[in-house]
């Protein structure tokens, strides 16, 4: 019972620990590399509003929401996987399984390039493998 509980924890948090990471990533785009998008953005609950906004978004600030994608699905395969001790692997890829469902939920309501899509649904599941093979092994 035990170890479920802790497998539970540790896929809770390593999936909180990557959108938090993702939203700090997301913060830096609109606040400091593509400030104008953020002025726009900010406060805006408009689903036709969002669209427009997303479909005349930079190619750069695009990626960067890609490399947010990749550096929280890294932090939250690291943590699912040092939480979760047993099963190390497994834990980040169920966390990197539920941030790819989300990613995909966020690219129906907002319709991206099509390179966008692929992305989405490659960078998380290895991104979180990643963070599970650099997260330190239980003692022998």
């Amino acid at each position: 019972m035990r170890s479920i509980l802790r497998s539970i924890v540790a896929i809770v948090v390593g999936f909180v620990l990557a959108s938090v990471v993702m939203m700090v990533v997301e913060s830096i785009n609109g606040h400091l590399l593509y400030p104008e998008m953020g002025k726009l953005a900010r406060g805006t609950t408009d689903r036709e509003a969002i669209r427009s906004l997303f479909a005349s978004a930079p190619v750069g600030a695009l990626l960067v929401v890609v490399l947010g994608w990749g550096l929280g699905s890294l932090a939250g395969g690291f943590a699912a996987a040092w939480i979760g001790k047993r099963s190390p692997v497994l834990h980040a890829l169920v966390v990197g399984g539920l941030l790819t469902l989300a990613g995909i939920a966020t690219n129906l309501m907002l319709p991206p390039p099509l390179w966008f899509w692929i992305a989405g649904l490659v960078v998380f599941l290895p991104a979180a493998c990643a963070g599970a093979r650099v997260a330190p092994r239980k003692a022998a």
